[in-house]
């Protein structure tokens, strides 16, 4: 997963920022508006719209990274010279996908779910997946390496011929992509990490889906993770307990933990678990003093993902303030630090925004477990004694 930024703004500020967001936003240069189609129903992602037509589909990406101010629109087709010229898409991409190139770990399990993992051809830093099943596909040669995201191996990837890269932009476009577009080679943008609702980010497999002209399918997916969410949330609403909950640990002398409008403190609040830092706003890390957290948080009754930390000792060992809390002294802290694929890669980063279910589930079973007998999880741990 990737860094998320957003900044806090208070009274007045919303309005008049808002306003001039608003007013700056770039107009895409494919301003062109076509008349009709049948839009996709997109019921918790804001960043991104689809919309079908007879003989072409449009995907409008309208957050492609943190505070953009321009509007993405791909065109979709079987046949491309359907597409009209005066649409001027960003990219037009012929469909369904043959061979494709994504650039995050979070893109492979909407791969994966859509059953065309197969069509990946490309990947910066192979390492970094840690999926069984795409890591046979690069134990087999299929998939091959392409440096770093930010200065990606433009001549492999060439040669490659992709269908369409799919990328990101951390703090704008990547700038590395451009001799791709150059070469003729179609690249998008993926905005699924500035999502802020859990169900937001996962919702993107309808993203995918439309590259490979299974739409009905990705919507079937997604309805059954909104399901399973939904029943697990449920599940844990009428508990009578709802115990505190501390987050994250400290980098440098300063404690890192989600802020209060974030997806992850979203979970912690569906999973029926007072978060201590609710009441804060925006949806980045908060950054704060030990003696902050101490006096907020030390009675806390669950500590939950101190960074990638395995075991109670691991974790002394970078502080010994970390044993004066409560949930340390109780041993109720918990992370997913000892997920790992084959290559050292945490699978929380890769799989968690693609399955808020799962992450309810572990989170609802650690806060509730007697609701959760005998429950198995998919990325949290106790830490080892």
């Amino acid at each position: 997963m990737k860094n998320q930024f957003r900044l806090n703004f208070a009274c007045f500020y919303p309005i008049l920022l808002g306003f001039l967001i608003i007013s700056c936003k770039q107009e895409p240069k494919n301003s062109v508006k076509v008349p009709g189609g049948n839009e996709v129903e997109i019921n918790y992602a804001t960043g991104f719209e689809i919309t079908h037509y007879p003989d072409f589909s449009i995907i409008t990406v309208t957050e492609a990274f943190p505070d953009s101010d321009k509007t993405y629109r791909y065109a979709l087709a079987k046949d491309k010279n359907n597409v009209p010229d005066s649409l001027n898409a960003d990219a037009v991409i012929h469909i369904p996908v043959k061979n494709m190139v994504v650039t995050s770990t979070t893109h492979i399990p909407s791969l994966e779910m859509l059953g065309v993992e197969n069509t990946l051809k490309g990947f910066p830093n192979l390492d970094y997946i840690s999926s069984e099943k795409t890591r046979k596909l690069i134990d087999a040669g299929k998939i091959k390496e392409l440096g770093q995201n930010e200065s990606i191996n433009t001549e492999t990837t060439i040669n490659l011929d992709p269908d369409v890269v799919v990328s990101f932009g951390v703090e704008g476009e990547n700038k590395a992509l451009a001799s791709l577009t150059r070469a003729g080679i179609p690249v998008v943008y993926n905005g699924d990490w500035v999502e802020h609702d859990p169900l937001g980010k996962a919702e993107w497999i309808k993203f995918f889906a439309a590259f490979y002209d299974k739409q009905e399918m990705g919507d079937s997916i997604f309805s059954s993770i909104v399901a399973n969410y939904s029943q697990i949330k449920e599940k844990v609403a009428n508990s009578k307990e709802s115990p505190t909950v501390l987050s994250g640990a400290m980098f440098k002398d300063v404690w890192y933990m989600p802020k209060g409008d974030s997806w992850a403190a979203k979970l912690i609040e569906d999973a029926h678990g007072d978060y201590l830092y609710k009441k804060t706003t925006g949806t980045g890390s908060l950054s704060l003093s030990l003696e902050e957290v101490l006096d907020t948080a030390q009675k806390a009754d669950f500590w939950i993902a101190p960074n990638s930390f395995e075991s109670y000792n691991s974790l002394q060992d970078a502080s010994a303030v970390y044993a004066q809390f409560e949930a340390f002294k109780n041993h109720k802290v918990f992370g997913f630090g000892s997920k790992k694929g084959a290559t050292g890669g945490l699978i929380y980063y890769e799989l968690a925004p693609n399955r808020p279910d799962w992450v309810l589930n572990d989170l609802a079973a650690i806060l509730h477990p007697s609701l959760f007998p005998d429950y198995k999880p998919h990325f949290y741990a106790p830490l080892e004694p």
